[in-house]
C-alpha cells in the first residue's frame, strides 16, 4: 500500500511538471513502445513470445498496448519502474545492460529511445496523454522506382495520425526484404540493389502496419522497342504482361508448338492426357483457328466438372473420419454438378456460404458441420474466398498485414447465429443427420476486450445483427458486389495459378500489402473482366488459354532464364496425383480400381483422399486428415521416382494382355510405327530423327521380343520427365 501512494504522489508530482511545459508530453502508445518495438522487446523471439520471457510479456508487434502497459507499469507491483529514480527503473538498466539480461544491450545509454523512456517515466507513466491522437497509417517514400544494379536508396517512412498530422519514423520502423537477391535492406531503412535485374519488395512496418516499395532492377542491355511491338497480341493479358516485360527489360520465349499447346490445354483445363488419334488430327490439321476450337472443345468435356471438383475438393472437403461419410459424399457431388452446370462463381459461393438443412441431404451444409466454431469459419472464408490469411490475427495484429483482432472477430461474427440440433460430428460413419440453419440470437465477443463483436468484413462496411436478416448473405452480398477489393481477385488469381503454376500473387492465398502482385494491372483487368462477364468461370479459363501469354514455350532464352515471376514463359509443373495416374492408366490401356466406385472410373473421380491409392499418396494427394485448405507439394521428389520406377502395378498395366503394349506387339505395325504411335500416346508427339533411332534400339538389345521391348520403352517414356511435367 505504501509503495501504491508513493506511486501515485510521484505520478501527480511528474504530470505537474510537464503541464507546465518543461517537458513534452510523452505518451505511452504512440512514443514508448515504437522504440521498444524497434529494439526487439516486443519480437516474437523475446518477450512477445506465448509465454514470455523471464515472467515479463509483451503482445506481439504491440497489438495490445493496453496489455503492454499494464505488464510494465503494474505487473508484479510495479516493480520494473521506480518513478523516485526514474535512472534506477529496471526497465532502462536492463534494456542498457547496466544489469545482467538475457537479452543484452538493447537500447544505448543516452539515446534518444532512452530519453524518451526516461522522460515518460519522469512524467508519471501516463497512459496517454489528453487529445492524443491515433496512428492511422504509414507510407515509405518512394515507393516505386527503377534502380540501376549496386545502386543505393535511403528510403523514408512517415506515420500519419488522426488529427492529420505527421510523423517521420524512418528510424523507428522494421525493415525485411522479400527477395535478397535483388535488394538488401538494413535497420535504418537503406537499401542496397544486388547485381541481378528483377523486382523486389522491401516492407516497412511501424506499430503493426505496413506499406512496401518496389526495386525494379530492369536488365543491363535494353532491349529494342519493335521487340514488344512485334508481340502478338490475343487479348488484353498479352498486352498487360508484355508492357511489365518491358519494363522489367526481358523478353518471352518463343510461342509452343501445336503439339505442346494440345497436351498443355488439355491437362490443364480438363486433366486429361489426349489420346494418340487426337493428337494426329491436331497436328495435321490446318485450320487457323483450330486452337481456338480445341479450347471450346475442352470446356465442354465430361470430364471437366471432375477436374475442378478436385481442384476444390482439397479446398473446402471435411475429413470424412470427422464429418461422416455422407457428407462429404454429398459435399463432392454437389461441387461436381455445381462446375458440370457451370454455376456462376458467385452463386457457388452463396450457396456454400448460406447452407443451412441437414448434413444427410444437402451437401454444401457439410462446410458448417465442419466449421462448427466461428473463429473457424472467419480463417476458412478469408482465406479461400478473399484471399486474405487472417489466421495471425486470431490470436494478435497480424505481423505483416494491417489485420487486427477485431478485424478477425468482427467476420467471425458473420457466422455467430448458427444454430444446430441433431447428433454432432460421431467418425466415421454418423448415422444420424444434424440439422443447421440461421436463427436470431448469438454472439461472438472479442477474446481479450470481450466486446461484443459486430459483423463486419474485411475493408467492409459494419453489419449490425437485424433480426430475419442472416449475416451470413449480407456478406456474400457484399463479396459479389463490384466494389469488393478481394473477392474477384482472389479467384481469378487462384485460377491463374492453376494454369501457370503461380499465381500473380503467390502464394495465390495471400493477399497483402506485405506481398503485392507481380503485375497489378493484370490482376485488376482480370478481376474486371471476370465481374463483368457474370463471374463466368468457363469464360476466365477461355480468356486464359487463349492469350499468347498462355501459348508461350517453356523453353527459357537468354533474356528470360531467370525470371520465375513475371510470365515469360510457361513454367513446367508437375502434374497431380490424380490426373497423373489417370495419364497412367491411359497410356498403358489399363485402368485402376477404386473402393465404391464403378469399374473402369479415373482417378479425378475418387470423392475423398481415403480411398487407398499408394500411387496418388506417393505424388502428392493431401492427407486425409489434414485440415482443408490442403496445400498441395507438386515438386518432384525422389520417392515419387522410385515408386514410378519399381511400381508393381505399373509392371503389371504394362505387360497385361488388354494394355496398349500387348496390342501394339501384336499389330501389324513394323517397329518405327509402334515408337510413333507410344510417344503420340506418352508425349502427343512425334519422335524426333535421333529419338528414334535409340528407341529402336531396345528392339534390338539381346534376349528382346516385340512385346518385351514395347513394353520397355512405353516404361521408360512413362518415367521420362517430359511425361510426369506439363510443359
Amino acid at each position: 500500500m505504501r509503495r501504491r501512494t508513493v506511486i501515485a504522489l510521484v505520478a501527480a508530482l511528474s504530470s505537474g511538471v510537464a503541464a507546465h511545459g518543461q517537458e513534452k508530453p510523452v505518451s505511452f502508445t504512440n512514443d514508448v513502445m515504437p522504440f521498444l518495438l524497434k529494439a526487439g522487446c516486443a519480437s516474437g523471439t523475446c518477450h512477445a513470445k506465448p509465454e514470455g520471457q523471464n515472467n515479463f510479456k509483451l503482445s506481439v508487434f504491440a497489438f495490445d498496448p493496453k496489455h503492454d502497459y499494464n505488464e510494465i507499469v503494474r505487473d508484479d507491483r510495479g516493480r520494473r519502474l521506480f518513478l523516485a529514480a526514474p535512472e534506477e527503473s529496471l526497465l532502462l538498466k536492463k534494456a542498457t545492460g547496466a544489469i545482467p539480461h538475457e537479452g543484452g544491450t538493447r537500447i544505448d545509454p543516452g539515446s534518444e529511445a532512452y530519453r524518451t523512456i526516461l522522460t515518460w517515466i519522469r512524467q508519471g507513466v501516463p497512459f496517454k496523454q489528453e487529445g492524443e491522437p491515433k496512428l492511422a497509417g504509414v507510407s515509405v517514400e518512394p515507393r516505386g522506382k527503377i534502380y540501376a544494379k549496386l545502386a543505393a536508396q535511403q528510403l523514408k517512412v512517415t506515420a500519419r495520425y488522426s488529427d492529420g498530422s505527421v510523423r517521420d519514423v524512418t528510424r523507428l520502423s522494421l525493415y525485411t526484404s522479400n527477395d535478397k537477391e535483388v535488394a538488401v535492406v538494413d535497420e535504418q531503412g537503406l537499401v542496397k540493389v544486388g547485381a541481378l535485374n528483377g523486382e523486389g519488395v522491401v516492407v516497412a512496418s511501424y506499430m503493426g502496419l505496413v506499406d512496401v516499395a518496389r526495386i525494379t532492377v530492369p536488365a543491363d542491355k535494353k532491349l529494342p522497342d519493335d521487340l514488344y511491338a512485334k508481340l502478338p497480341v490475343n487479348n488484353e493479358i498479352d498486352r498487360l504482361v508484355w508492357a511489365r516485360l518491358k519494363k522489367l527489360g526481358i523478353a518471352p520465349s518463343a510461342g509452343c508448338t501445336d503439339e505442346e499447346f494440345l497436351r498443355r490445354a488439355s491437362l490443364d483445363s480438363i486433366g486429361v492426357l489426349p489420346s494418340a488419334g487426337q493428337a494426329k488430327e491436331f497436328i495435321a490439321s490446318t485450320d487457323p483457328k483450330k486452337r481456338e476450337k480445341l479450347v471450346d472443345q475442352l470446356l465442354q468435356h465430361p470430364n471437366y466438372p471432375d477436374h475442378w471438383a478436385i481442384k476444390w475438393g482439397d479446398l473446402i472437403r471435411p475429413n470424412p473420419s470427422r464429418v461422416g461419410v455422407k457428407p462429404v459424399f454429398l459435399l463432392d457431388a454437389w461441387l461436381r454438378d455445381a462446375f458440370r452446370r457451370n454455376m456462376p462463381y458467385d452463386e457457388m459461393v452463396r450457396t456454400l456460404l448460406t447452407a443451412q438443412g441437414s448434413t444427410h441431404e444437402y451437401g454444401p451444409v457439410a462446410l458448417f458441420r465442419d466449421k462448427r466454431e466461428p473463429a473457424d469459419a472467419s480463417a476458412f472464408v478469408s482465406q479461400i474466398f478473399l484471399g486474405v490469411r487472417m489466421d495471425c490475427a486470431r490470436c494478435h495484429h497480424h505481423p505483416s498485414e494491417k489485420w487486427t483482432q477485431e478485424d478477425y472477430y468482427q467476420l467471425a461474427a458473420c457466422f455467430g447465429q448458427m444454430k444446430r440440433k441433431g447428433q454432432g460430428i460421431s467418425a466415421p460413419i454418423s448415422g444420424e443427420p444434424e440439422f443447421i440453419w440461421y436463427a436470431p440470437g448469438g454472439k461472438v465477443e472479442h477474446p481479450v476486450t470481450e466486446a461484443v463483436m459486430t459483423p463486419k468484413a474485411p475493408d467492409g462496411p459494419e453489419m449490425p445483427y437485424i433480426d430475419g436478416q442472416d449475416p451470413r448473405a449480407r456478406l456474400v452480398d457484399w463479396m459479389g458486389g463490384s466494389d469488393n477489393p478481394f473477392f474477384a481477385k482472389a479467384i481469378t488469381n487462384r485460377i491463374w495459378g492453376e494454369f501457370f503454376g503461380r499465381g500473380i500473387v503467390e502464394p495465390v492465398d495471400d493477399f497483402r500489402a506485405s506481398n503485392p502482385p507481380t503485375n497489378e494491372e493484370l490482376i485488376e483487368w482480370l478481376a474486371k473482366d471476370f465481374v463483368a462477364h457474370g463471374h463466368d468461370l468457363k469464360h476466365l479459363m477461355r480468356t486464359i488459354m487463349l492469350s499468347h501469354v498462355y501459348q508461350l514455350s517453356s523453353l527459357p532464352d537468354e533474356h528470360n532464364i531467370a525470371d520465375t515471376k513475371n510470365f515469360s514463359r510457361s513454367y513446367r509443373r508437375r502434374l497431380t496425383a490424380e490426373v497423373l495416374l489417370d495419364a497412367v492408366c491411359d497410356v498403358t490401356g489399363v485402368k485402376d480400381g477404386y473402393s465404391g466406385l464403378p469399374k473402369g472410373s479415373r482417378a479425378v473421380q475418387t470423392w475423398n483422399h481415403k480411398l487407398d491409392s499408394d500411387f496418388m499418396d506417393a505424388f502428392g494427394r493431401p492427407n486425409a486428415s489434414q485440415e482443408c485448405p490442403c496445400e498441395r507439394d507438386r515438386k518432384p521428389s525422389v520417392v515419387q521416382a522410385l515408386h514410378l520406377m519399381n511400381s508393381n502395378s505399373l509392371q503389371e498395366k504394362l505387360s497385361s494382355d488388354d494394355g496398349r503394349a500387348a496390342k501394339l506387339a501384336k499389330s501389324s505395325l513394323a517397329e518405327p510405327g509402334i515408337v510413333r504411335e507410344l510417344y503420340l500416346a506418352t508425349f502427343n508427339r512425334l519422335p524426333q530423327a535421333g529419338e528414334l533411332q535409340t528407341a529402336l534400339r531396345f528392339f534390338n538389345a539381346p534376349g528382346a521380343t516385340k512385346a518385351t521391348a514395347t513394353q520397355d520403352l512405353a516404361w521408360a517414356l512413362i518415367n521420362s520427365a517430359e511425361f510426369v511435367f506439363n510443359h
